[in-house]
């Protein structure tokens, strides 16, 4: 009696759990017949009923998904190699029609990669590398470059957003008819391949190097003219310094001239005073410990080095 009455109960459920499903704010169901969809798709949400056992709801996202792509290595109109990296945000506009053409996201994520990968590719062979990556025919920012070294930036036709709109645009077309809807896409990155980035690399060090170059000539060449300067005012300075003394060593030289001439000039004991302390100051200036010296008995330096009385 236990085991029937347990029978029933597991009975009931599995018939409610059959018959009623939830619509959920962000869902929107559709209703299939042993895997054929039937009726409108059920949008509104709450508690909604459907044949047990024969109904089948499949529900879908209402809100934005989200298509992520992998980076891809593309050509351009003129040859070059980039990497590429995009993004799209899309949605399900007909769940009839998505599920009887996509099935499910998983599905969907799948078309969507063919579609976006391939009109990424289409749109970037058909422009150079220049309107890839460049958005308007901006001034580039010089700081410490000289004129005649400024960058002059490749003028631009179109740009890196008419690229993502053409992209855009013709996945748009290709998706009508999948029930879907694709609402954005967008560069998520941009880059060169690896060989072309080295060598663009090896550009912007070689002039770089070059400036430095530049900079490290006209900082010498200054260097030079500084120390020039230097030199030549070092010079000036000194010889005017060597005129200035010698014009006090003049005028002190006179002046003790005329204290002598003065001196001896009052009496003849100055004179002789005068006669002693000169030739006692020009000893030191003709005569070392080296030198021989040969004097005439009546010279003055005989007389004073021989004559008690003259000293």
């Amino acid at each position: 009696m236990k085991i029937g009455i347990v029978v029933i109960i597991v009975a009931v459920l599995l018939l409610l759990t059959n018959t009623f499903y939830v619509v959920k704010e962000t869902e929107q169901v559709i209703i299939t017949q042993f895997g054929k969809p039937i009726g409108d798709p059920v949008i509104t949400p709450g508690l909604k009923i459907k044949m047990p056992f024969v109904h089948m709801a499949h529900s879908f996202d209402r809100r934005f998904l989200e298509w992520d792509g992998d980076p891809n290595q593309l050509p351009t109109k003129d040859k070059r190699f980039i990497w590429v990296n995009t993004y799209a945000r899309w949605r399900i506009t007909d769940p009839l029609l998505f599920f009887q053409r996509l099935r499910d996201e998983r599905g969907a994520q799948t078309r969507l990669d063919d579609i976006l990968d391939g009109e990424t590719r289409n749109a970037i062979a058909n422009y150079e590398v220049v309107e890839v990556v460049r958005t308007s025919n901006r001034e580039p920012m010089h700081s410490d470059l000289a004129s005649e070294e400024r960058v002059i930036l490749d003028e631009i036709k179109h740009g890196r957003e008419k690229v993502r709109r053409e992209i855009l645009t013709n996945a748009q077309a290709r998706t009508t008819d999948l029930g879907i809807e694709i609402l954005d896409v967008q560069f998520k990155r941009i880059n060169y391949v690896d060989e072309v980035q080295r060598k663009v690399y090896e550009r912007m060090i070689a002039e770089r190097r070059r400036i430095a170059d530049r900079f490290r000539s006209e900082g010498e060449g200054e260097a030079s003219r500084i120390n020039g300067e230097k030199e030549r005012d070092l010079l000036r300075i000194q010889s005017e310094a060597y005129r200035t003394a010698e014009e006090i060593r003049g005028d002190a030289d006179a002046t003790a001239t005329g204290i002598y001439a003065a001196a001896y000039d009052r009496s003849p004991q100055a004179r002789a005073f005068y006669v002693f302390l000169k030739t006692m100051e020009s000893y030191p200036a003709t005569l070392d410990e080296n030198s021989t010296l040969v004097l005439s008995t009546d010279g003055e330096f005989y007389r004073f080095l021989t004559d008690a009385d003259a000293r």
